[in-house]
Parts: structure tokens; sequence; C-alpha cells
């Protein structure tokens, strides 16, 4: 299911990649957070959540760093510094209003990045399964309705 839908608008499509892209996106709203002076506990766990996410992101992709070629490596290293660049300019700001309503406004990452991580983790290279594949639709509904 976690491949079922579309990623986010310049979000990489193979596995290692997403996972680069993932890390510096919830790296990034971590940092983000830890630059506001007015932190509310649940602002405090989001940080705590994010930086638990990055380091289970960072180890997925050192275990499967040596599997990888040269270009998915390049791939990897493009994908976090767009990731990064998103966030820069909100770090860089002045206005801590900005930077607390955009902190509150990151709405998560897709769960294929959670997915991707176990994948490259584990070494798993096929395919996964679609939601066809699986007999479901578009909708998460049976693909065949049921004889009455």
């Amino acid at each position: 299911m976690a491949y079922a839908r579309p990623l986010p608008r310049g979000a990489p499509t193979q596995d290692y990649p997403l996972v680069a892209w993932c890390d510096a996106l919830v790296t990034g709203h971590a940092d983000l957070g830890e630059s506001l002076t007015d932190h509310s506990p649940e602002d405090l766990e989001l940080v705590r959540l994010g930086r638990l996410e990055a380091q289970d992101f960072r180890s997925a992709l050192a275990a499967a760093e040596p599997r990888q070629t040269a270009a998915t490596k390049a791939a990897a290293q493009q994908a976090a510094a767009s990731a990064k660049a998103q966030w820069a300019a909100l770090l860089a700001t002045q206005d801590e209003a900005a930077r607390s309503q955009s902190f509150g406004l990151f709405y998560g990452l897709p769960g294929r990045c959670e997915h991707a991580a176990r994948r490259i983790r584990a070494n798993i290279t096929t395919p996964p399964a679609t939601l066809a594949d699986v007999g479901l639709t578009e909708t998460g509904a049976p693909a065949t309705a049921a004889p009455n």
C-alpha cells in the first residue's frame, strides 16, 4: 500500500535516493523546531521523534550504501540536497513567527519513506506489490465485486 499513491513533487522514486530525501526532510523539520525559542511540550516531542526517524533513515542508508551504484549514490546526494534546500530559507530567516508557523504546517513524510528504509536495509530488490497485485482498486475496494 505504501507504493500505491504518488509521491510528492520532487521526491525520488528509487528507494535509496528516496530514503536520503526523507532523511533530509525530517532532519530539516527537527532543525527548524530546535531553532524556536518558545517550545511547547508537543513541539519538543515532534523534534525528538523526528530525530529518531532520521536516525533510522541514516542507519538504513548506511546498511545499503555498499550495494549502491555510483549513480544511485549521486541521486541520493542530489535528493538530500534538494530537500535540505527547501528548509534553508526558513532556517535562515530571523522571523521566528514564520519559522514557528512552518514548523507547525509540516504534515510529515509519505508512508513510503519508512517502507523504503526497510527495503534497502534488508536488501529487498523485488518490486513492491501494487494495489492490483493484492486485489484492490485505487480506492482500496476489492477489485471484483462479490457475487450475490
